[in-house]
């Protein structure tokens, strides 16, 4: 089955769920992954039961904190 990971289509067995796909594309710090499926999120607590499907399209995105710097 083909799943386009991060713009790149890649083939994966069927059936592969998030938590998988996380695992085989060694995700950095998986904890605190947020992944997007065809431009949705996908909650964490459905990692290891949501299913992708042919042609789906996954990111992997990470949020970070942040601010400004202001100088007088």
């Amino acid at each position: 089955m083909n799943i386009i990971v991060a713009g790149e289509k890649k083939e994966f067995k069927d059936g592969i769920t998030i938590r998988e796909l996380i695992e085989q594309e060694n995700v950095e710090n998986p904890e605190y992954v947020s992944v997007s499926v065809n431009e949705e999120f996908a909650k964490s607590a459905d990692f290891d039961t949501q299913k992708l499907n042919e042609g789906d399209e996954v990111e992997f995105l990470y949020f970070m904190g942040g601010g400004a710097f202001f100088q007088k």
